[in-house]
């Protein structure tokens, strides 16, 4: 990347910009950025399919299905979210929002780890969906492209999530037999929302969303390669 674009994919929105949005919008795209931090969207697509997908589960007890998103809930949104705030309380980032670069590099190692030990798991238990394989495999490697990206950039971990959203429902519709447009809309929905939050709140500037968007597509695309 040359000079001139790193500092473009650097460069934080004008001051000043926040405020010229309105109080109740400003804090419609705070709670819009917390429901979809990027450590919930692995639990929502996989509590998605264990618990209202009428196949992909089909024939697990319920005790099953409830160990299985324990186990993705545990590791992918507490341990990640108790690690960051462990860190802070140790002092080794200044803010549990992560706010620059050089933050994030702990952060994002650890939470690579968690990442990676739930798509093992599921990788070796042999009733396990194949879909959930390739989706967890796609969020370790989202986890791992933005970390990459930060060594450059302030990548938007929020885009990388939805991006990944997209990614996955879009690549499952054309093997999932109760695929819907509806829900393609949903995420379509739900990523605009919290993309043009991450703008709203002077959180990104474009090029860090729409680069976040792309990694978290392109990850769940070689992840639904294997």
């Amino acid at each position: 990347m040359t000079t001139s674009n790193t500092a473009l994919a650097n460069t934080p929105p004008a001051e000043g910009e926040a405020a010229s949005f309105s109080p109740g919008l400003r804090f419609f795209a705070h709670v819009v950025s917390y429901v979809f931090h990027p450590l919930f969207i692995t639990t929502y697509v996989m509590g998605f399919l264990i618990f209202l997908h009428p196949e992909a589960f089909a024939g697990f007890e319920h005790k099953a299905k409830v160990l299985k998103f324990l186990h993705i809930l545990i590791m992918t949104a507490i341990f990640p979210a108790f690690a960051v705030f462990l860190l802070w309380r140790l002092k080794f980032v200044e803010s549990m929002l992560l706010r620059t670069e050089k933050e994030r590099i702990i952060p994002y190692i650890i939470t690579m780890i968690f990442y990676w030990w739930s798509w093992n798991v599921f990788k070796h238990l042999t009733d396990s969906p194949p879909v959930t394989v390739n989706f967890l495999l796609g969020s370790f490697l989202a986890i791992c492209g933005a970390w990459f990206a930060n060594i450059y950039f302030k990548i938007s971990m929020h885009a990388v999530g939805v991006g990944g959203l997209i990614g996955f429902v879009l690549l499952y519709s054309f093997q999932d037999p109760f695929a819907s447009g509806l829900y393609i809309c949903i995420v379509l929905l739900i990523a605009g929302l919290v993309c043009t939050s991450r703008l709203i709140l002077s959180a990104h500037n474009g090029f860090q969303v729409w680069m976040g968007l792309f990694v978290g597509i392109l990850a769940q695309i070689v992840g639904f390669s294997f």
